[in-house]
C-alpha cells in the first residue's frame, strides 16, 4: 500500500471547518441582533422614564406652589384655636373613660387600717398619662409607706412618691402622694392581702 500522496494538490476535508465558521457567524449575528434589540428597547424605556420624570418634577413644583399658597392663607390663630379645641376634647374623652369606681376599689384593697384618704385629684398629663394627687391622713410614716408599697404592688400605680408631709394639730400625719395611674394595668388585689 502506498502511503504518500502523489497528487499535486492534496485534498483537505474543509467541510467541518466551514460548519464551525457558519455556526460561529450565526451566533455572532444572533448576539448582535439580541444586543441591538435590547439597546432599542432600553433607549425607548429611558426616553419614556425621562419624560415621566420631567412630568413628575413639574407636578411636584406645582404642588409645592399650591402648598405654599395654602400655608400663606392659613391663619396661625385659627390653628392654635383648633389645637386648643382638640386638646380640650381629648381631655374630656380621657375624663369620661376614667373610672372612679375602679380607682376607689383599688384604694379599698390597698388601704392599711390606720390610713384614711382625704382627697383625690386626677389630672391628665400629655407625657405621663393620668397623674393622681392623693392626700391621706395616717398615724405615722410607716402606715403611709405601707400604703405606697401596696399601691405599687398592684401594677396600676407607678412612681408613687410623697410631695408634701406635715403633722396637724392633733398629731395626725397628713401626706400628699403623687402617682402615675394606669387603669388597665393589674387587677385589684384581694382585701385580705392589702391589710397587713
Amino acid at each position: 500500500m502506498i502511503r504518500t500522496n502523489l497528487s499535486t494538490r492534496p485534498f483537505y476535508n474543509e467541510r467541518v471547518v466551514h460548519v464551525w465558521l457558519i455556526a460561529l457567524a450565526l451566533a455572532v449575528v444572533a448576539g448582535t441582533a439580541f444586543n441591538a434589540s435590547r439597546v432599542i428597547r432600553y433607549s425607548r424605556s429611558d426616553t419614556r422614564l425621562a419624560t415621566q420624570a420631567s412630568r413628575d418634577e413639574s407636578r411636584a413644583g406645582d404642588l409645592r406652589k399650591q402648598a405654599a399658597a395654602l400655608r400663606a392663607s392659613v391663619d396661625p390663630r385659627q390653628v392654635d384655636f383648633a389645637t386648643a379645641d382638640a386638646r380640650q376634647a381629648n381631655d374630656l374623652i380621657d375624663r369620661r373613660t376614667f373610672s372612679w369606681t375602679e380607682l376607689f376599689n383599688r384604694f379599698e384593697t390597698t388601704l392599711p387600717d390606720d390610713v384614711r384618704i382625704t382627697s383625690v385629684r386626677p389630672r391628665v398629663d400629655r407625657d405621663r398619662g393620668i397623674i393622681l394627687s392623693v392626700t391621706v391622713s395616717a398615724k405615722g410614716v410607716d402606715d403611709v409607706s405601707m400604703f405606697i408599697d401596696n399601691l405599687e404592688e398592684t401594677g396600676a400605680f407607678a412612681n408613687v412618691r410623697p410631695t408634701d408631709e406635715h403633722i396637724d394639730d392633733t398629731g395626725i400625719l397628713l401626706s400628699t402622694l403623687e402617682a402615675e395611674y394606669i387603669p388597665s394595668a393589674g387587677k385589684p388585689a384581694g382585701r385580705s392581702g392589702a391589710r397587713r
